[in-house]
């Protein structure tokens, strides 16, 4: 379980973040100070930290300036300064990401589940399973992770993924996902397609999808963006 670490000394903003990373199912610590980060930090099992900028003791910049002496821990500077000189300077100082209040717990967690991702090594797959981007296939087991997150999908739904993920890009029309899906169902019409496309979009969002996974070409189909980056 990651190990998120906000310095932030507004309590009202303080409890939003807090609330929306423990929503997620992270472990959220919160300090008042800038002089706290450096000992928390030393205790190690941090993964991420959030730092306000405009903290009552030592300024955020400076408490990232002497924990990169010493510690890569990704920083997302949270700060209600969102000058280009700024945000240039937090980023100079070695911060990895910077938001501006206000702003949306949504977008904060998204930033840091973006955070974690990049600084954790990909895990390797047990044998059987095909790794596409972030999706991986075990097609024996009629089996598919999102971000080492089994999704929990019907007959139907597998099917279709699987499909999509065997041409990550193409676009595929209802009537070949017809085809290669519903060859036992020969009564299903094409709304039967967009109706298991609208439902596997809502798991894979609930699964951490943070970008549009299936992609809807009008008068076209649909294709499949894995979350392959070159």
């Amino acid at each position: 379980m990651p190990t998120i670490l906000l310095a932030e000394d507004e309590a009202a903003i303080a409890q939003s973040v807090l609330f929306a990373l423990r929503a997620e199912g992270w472990q959220a610590e919160h300090v008042l100070l800038g002089g706290q980060v450096l000992p928390r930090l030393r205790q190690g099992g941090v993964d991420v930290l959030i730092l306000d900028v405009g903290l009552p003791d030592i300024s955020g910049f400076e408490v990232c300036r002497a924990l990169r002496a010493e510690s890569q821990v990704p920083v997302i500077f949270l700060t209600a300064r969102d000058g280009e000189l700024d945000r240039v300077l937090g980023l100079e100082l070695g911060g990895d990401d910077y938001v501006a209040k206000p702003f949306s717990p949504r977008e904060l967690v998204a930033r840091v589940r973006a955070r974690l991702r990049r600084s954790t090594p990909p895990q390797a797959q047990p044998e059987g399973w095909r790794v596409h981007g972030r999706f991986a296939i075990d097609e024996a087991g009629h089996r598919i992770r999102f971000d080492q997150c089994m999704l929990e999908l019907t007959r139907y739904e597998y099917g279709l993924l699987a499909a999509l993920l065997a041409r990550p890009g193409a676009v595929l029309s209802r009537a070949q996902l017809m085809d290669r899906v519903w060859q036992d169902a020969p009564e299903s019409g094409d709304r039967t397609v967009d109706t298991h496309v609208k439902t596997l979009r809502a798991k894979l969002r609930d699964a951490g999808a943070d970008f549009e996974v299936i992609k809807t070409h009008r008068g076209l189909g649909y294709a499949l963006d894995s979350g392959e980056r070159s």
